[in-house]
Formats: structure tokens, sequence, C-alpha cells
């Protein structure tokens, strides 16, 4: 354990990045790190985090604000209720505690949105507690050393990692260590190809000594994804089209979006035109349909999304239904709108 914590602890010291999160205690600043790092690189996410503290300086700031003001500031990280947690519990916050963040374990990982994992960072970096943060990082330094064969994805696994975990903050500044360990898996003992020859650990590494880094950690299920097929409606007149926002518990909650007809496979036009989703729509009456981009893909962790968009102008006599948005082509921009979406925009609205 020590020969482990005092190399860590030193590779660290020397290799760590300058983060802006690092340079505070301030639990606001470590809880909104988390919260977008998650499923997250760095380099995507520092511009976000940096655009949040500069809007929303503090936790009432954050509070304060709307939750479309919050949703467009979060456009583009995806997974849309990490944001919407976010607002709630700054909320929460301001008007059960005063607008100042809970100083104990339990009572932060009480709050909506935190898990045990970023419970742990808020706790041990903030408030100097000792809470072991296990990440997927983590998981791969300790079970490549440490030899650990316990799949990472049971609940049997997971308790061996934390118990190990536990062990090996007791006793050291707990914020240092946490970030430690998790910027070790980061940076230097990396998925693939990691650099084993540089390694301050390399001496005492089961996985090096075994050969069997690639097969560390153990994960016995794969991610399954399910391929969706969205036909994007960009009803057109003049210089107006519209929007409809997304209420459901589906992907992307609270973002708005062009009236869409999901399918079950590809498809061409005549059967959109006369899909049940079409007719809560609109009638078809006098609509002229313009141009139809190719089926484009966006991935996502569980789902991979094929969608076009489909250009209809629309005579003056229709009128769509009141759940729908209608926008100025130049406006549609300052809504929170889908990556993918924002990607192909200009291409699709214009002429």
């Amino acid at each position: 354990m020590d020969f482990f914590n005092s190399r860590i602890h030193h590779w660290y010291a020397i290799s760590k990045r300058d983060l802006p999160w690092r340079n505070s205690r301030n639990p606001y600043f470590i809880w909104l790190s988390e919260i977008i790092l998650q499923q997250t690189r760095i380099d995507q996410g520092l511009a976000y985090y940096l655009r949040f503290t500069e809007e929303f300086p503090t936790i009432n700031d954050l509070a304060n604000a709307s939750e479309d003001q919050v949703l467009k500031l979060w456009q583009g990280l995806g997974y849309y209720s990490r944001a919407r947690n976010l607002f709630f519990t700054a909320k929460y916050i301001k008007q059960h505690h005063l607008g100042m963040f809970p100083d104990d374990y339990n009572s932060i990982r009480s709050l909506k949105g935190i898990g045990e994992y970023t419970a742990a960072a808020i706790a041990s970096i903030s408030f100097n507690l000792e809470y072991p943060t296990v990440d997927g990082n983590v998981y791969r330094v300790l079970s490549r050393f440490f030899g650990i064969q316990d799949a990472i994805d049971t609940n049997s696994g997971k308790r061996v990692f934390y118990e190990l975990a536990r062990e090996l903050i007791t006793g050291t500044n707990p914020g240092m260590h946490n970030q430690a360990l998790m910027e070790f898996g980061a940076l230097q003992c990396t998925p693939k190809n990691p650099n084993c020859r540089q390694c301050p650990l390399v001496d005492g590494c089961f996985a090096f000594d075994s050969g069997k880094i690639a097969d560390l950690p153990v994960k016995r299920n794969k991610n399954k994804q399910r391929n969706r097929y969205f036909s994007y409606l960009v009803f057109v007149r003049g210089n107006c089209t519209w929007l409809r926002q997304r209420i459901n518990t589906d992907i992307w909650k609270g973002l708005y979006e062009f009236p869409l007809v999901e399918t079950s496979e590809k498809t061409d036009i005549d059967q959109i035109l006369t899909n049940n989703e079409w007719d809560k729509i609109t009638n078809r009456t006098g609509i002229i349909v313009g141009n139809i981009s190719s089926w484009k893909v966006h991935i996502l962790s569980h789902q991979k999304i094929h969608y076009r968009f489909v250009q209809l102008f629309m005579p003056e006599e229709i009128e769509m239904p009141d759940e729908f948005v209608r926008a100025n082509k130049e406006d549609i921009l300052s809504f929170a709108i889908p990556k993918l979406l924002e990607n192909y925009i200009d291409e699709f609205i214009e002429k």
C-alpha cells in the first residue's frame, strides 16, 4: 500500500494538469466540474466549465437562472438530465441550505443528481473527508496493479474495488489522493497502449508482469446500442419555421427541435407523409416537399440516431398546432437544441 500510494502521489505532484477547479476547494466549483466531466473529455468539458462559472459564479446565481438558460449553456454536452439535476439542486441548496453547500457526505449524497462518486469527490476535495472516488480510471489502475479480476459491472466486483480504495485513502490527504489516482488513470495507465516502460508502478504491477494489461479491468456486460430513425420536418414559410419542445422522458428532454416523425427503419418520403404522426402535426393540403437530406448518424452511449431533414413549404392558410413555436430562421440558435440540429441547421433552413 505504501509503495503504491507514495509512487502515485509523487507522480501527481510533478505530472498533474493545471485545471481551474484544482485551484479551489469551493464545493460549488468541484461539483460543477464533476457533473460536466461525467461522460465528457476534459478538453471538451473545460470550455463548458469556464462558461458556466463566468455566467453563474455562485450557486445562487445558478439557482436564479431559468432552465432554458441552463440548457442552452449545456448544449452540446449531451445527457441533458445532468443539466436539469444541476439546476434543481442549485435551487434546493439556495432554498434549504441558504446557498451554502452541505459539508458532510450523507447530505451531499442525498442531493439530486449526485451519486457516490461525485459525493466522494466533493467531500474529499472540499472538506478533507476520507471517501474514495472510484471511477473508470480508478478501476483500471487498481485492477491492473493489484491483479483484481472481479468484474467492475457487478455489485460484488464494485464492493471489492471500493474496499481496496477505502483502505488506500486512509491516512492520506484525501482530496489530493483521489485526484492523483484519477489523473494517473487518465494520463499514465490509459485504456489502450499505456506507457508501461516509464510507469512509476511498473515494478509491482500485476498486469505488466503477467501480460494482462489488455484484459484488465474485467467487464462482464457490454453496452448495446439500439437504432432509431428520425425524420425532421422543417416547415418553411418565408423566413419562419416551427420548433417543438421535447417534454417526455426520452433523450433531450426540455430541448427544442423540428417536428419529428420517428420510424422503425429508414423510409422513403411517401411513407413519412402518410404516417400517423404526420397527421397529428398537420394536414397535407398544399404542402410542397423541398430538399431532403441524406441520412446521417448521431451516436449516443446506448443509441444510434439515424436522422435526416425534410424541407416542407407551407401555404399561408395552414396553421400549426399550439404546441409548436414559430421562430425566425436567424433566431433558432437562441433556443436550446440538440447538437445534431446545431451542426446542420444552417444547411437545411437556408434558401
